[in-house]
């Protein structure tokens, strides 16, 4: 965690937050291709990241998205939150097509495999995310479908 870790959260749990979503992106988007993809938005915010890549679950085009993890056990916990918004998030469709994907991590590249964690074992994993990132808590208030959570590890 950083310095403005404690702002990021203030801020994620904004309930207007996920409207400026496309604009977060936007510019996370041309702060990474300024950086080569060293820095992100959630390397400002001091918060533990990684850049994942899949191929298009359509297309085959390999799409790299950056994602808040939790290190775990030699391994990344992601969650398909979408700031709670009504629908999954694309990549998690891509990810469920997949056997296995890459991420870049701390400036390493990583072929990783990964498995949806369900039941008891997502409701431990879910809350080892919350010390992390508290706002999943809201993001699960504001959305009727189960956040998914997935474990990816190194292949």
């Amino acid at each position: 965690m950083g310095l403005l870790t404690p702002l990021a959260v203030r801020i994620g749990a904004l309930s207007w937050m996920p409207k400026l979503l496309p604009q977060v992106v936007w510019v996370d988007t041309r702060l990474q291709r300024v950086t080569k993809g060293r820095v992100t938005v959630l390397d400002i915010a001091g918060l533990p990241n990684l850049a994942l890549t899949v191929p298009g679950r359509k297309s085959g085009i390999p799409r790299t998205t950056p994602l808040l993890c939790v290190p775990h056990e030699g391994g990344w916990l992601i969650a398909g939150s979408y700031f709670g918004g009504p629908n999954v998030p694309l990549w998690v469709g891509n990810l469920r097509a997949t056997e296995r994907a890459r991420v870049r991590f701390d400036a390493r590249e990583a072929e990783v495999t990964w498995r949806e964690v369900e039941g008891e074992e997502r409701a431990a994993l879910w809350q080892a995310m919350l010390r992390t990132w508290p706002n999943f808590a809201k993001y699960e208030e504001r959305t009727t479908r189960v956040i998914p959570v997935f474990y990816l590890q190194p292949a």
